[in-house]
Formats: structure tokens, C-alpha cells, sequence
């Protein structure tokens, strides 16, 4: 934890008079914040531990705003691209799959790693395809976000797809899983239960209940 190695931070946030000054000083009129110079860590450089196609783990000199300079860990991904496809019948197509690294079982969106020059929306029709044998016949951005950017620098993307049209069998047997259209009114109940736990499909998910997608805007059927 963060408290843990820069001292004057309790439970992440920093306590002094300098930090509410700063904090203050950058309140926007809406009750937003503006990037406050004050509160800015500094990088200073970057060494790399270890590095392979998709893992990259650096440490990154840098310093807090308590004027603490330390070398910090920092773990690059690739940019990652997923796609929520639902049909007429409010319908979201899902995986279910073992990731052997929790140990855990759980439903998931399918996506995967934006190759290189590939457009990420491209990718995550491309990964449907292969990961489910369904093609989405239109998509557009959902949501972007960073799932844990305290120590983790891995882009996601997710994107809705209205409809799609089954164009064969799954060709990719690595991600080999078990495909079900999933009632997005179902979705709830399976996040209270743990069964979504994937930052991707979690955070896509949630975007697409919180934006009624289906219920009030409706979609085209595959």
C-alpha cells in the first residue's frame, strides 16, 4: 500500500494543510478537480527488470507529492479490446471460462490483445469471431478505462455490438469455453455472486446496464 512507503499519506490520501490548499485551489466551478501541479508525481526514469511480448515490468524513479523520491513498480500490458453483444431479446453474449491464475470460474466478454497497426475496435470483432464463431454487425466505443493504474499500464476498450450473425464454429480452441446468450437482467444477480469478476467484462457490463442498452433503446437481432 501506498501509505506504506510514502509517509504523511493516511488510507492513500495525503493529510497536511499544503494538500487541502492544493486541492482546493483546484476545484473547478462545476465541484470537479483540474489537474493540480501540486499533486503531480514526478518521473525522473524507468529501468526494466523484465520484458517479453506481453509482460513488461519497470521501475520507475519518481517522486510524491511529499517530495519523496523512491523507485516504484510498475507492470506494462499489451491494449486490450472487448466486445458486449447484445441481441433483440436483451440478450448478451458471454464465455464461460476457467483462469487457472485465481483458480476461479467465471463469465467473461470476449476480447483480447490489439495487435499491432489493428484498430481496436477491429480487434474485438476479430476476437468474437474466433472466440465465439458470432460476427457483431456494428460496434462502437462503450467505455475506455485503465483497471489498475495505481501499478498496472493496460488500456481497455470495450465496445457494443447491436446484433451479430453466426459465421461458424469458435477457431480459437486456446480460449476454448463454454458460449451462452445471457439475459442482461440476469447480469446483476451473477455480479453479486462473483461469477463477473473480469475488469473488462465487470466495468463493460455495468456501462451497458447503466446506459439501458436494450430495454430502452433496443437492438438489432442476430
Amino acid at each position: 500500500m501506498l501509505r506504506s512507503v510514502v509517509p504523511g499519506y493516511a488510507g492513500g490520501v495525503r493529510q497536511d494543510s499544503d494538500t487541502a490548499e492544493a486541492v482546493g485551489g483546484a476545484m473547478q466551478a462545476d465541484g470537479g478537480l483540474a489537474e493540480a501541479d501540486e499533486l503531480r508525481w514526478r518521473q525522473h526514469g524507468e529501468r526494466v527488470v523484465y520484458d517479453n511480448p506481453w509482460v513488461r515490468l519497470t521501475m520507475v524513479d519518481v517522486t510524491p507529492p511529499n517530495g519523496q523520491r523512491f523507485e516504484h513498480h510498475v507492470v506494462r500490458l499489451q491494449r486490450v479490446a472487448m466486445a458486449a453483444v447484445v441481441d433483440e431479446q436483451d440478450r448478451v453474449l458471454l464465455l464461460w471460462r476457467h483462469r487457472f491464475v485465481t483458480d476461479s470460474w467465471g463469465w467473461e466478454l470476449p476480447g483480447g490483445i490489439v495487435e499491432d497497426g489493428e484498430a481496436p475496435e477491429k480487434t474485438a470483432v476479430r476476437e468474437t469471431v474466433e472466440e465465439t464463431g458470432w460476427c457483431p454487425r456494428s460496434v462502437h466505443k462503450l467505455v475506455e478505462f485503465q483497471p489498475m493504474p495505481g501499478m498496472v499500464d493496460t488500456p481497455h476498450e470495450v465496445f457494443l455490438a447491436r446484433g451479430a450473425d453466426h459465421v461458424g464454429e469458435p477457431s480459437d480452441t486456446e480460449e476454448a469455453a463454454v458460449l451462452r446468450w445471457v439475459p442482461l437482467v440476469e447480469v446483476p444477480a451473477l455480479i453479486a455472486q462473483g461469477l463477473i469478476a473480469g475488469a473488462g467484462s465487470l466495468v463493460g457490463l455495468l456501462q451497458v446496464i447503466a446506459g439501458g442498452v436494450g430495454q430502452s433503446q433496443g437492438a438489432q437481432a442476430p
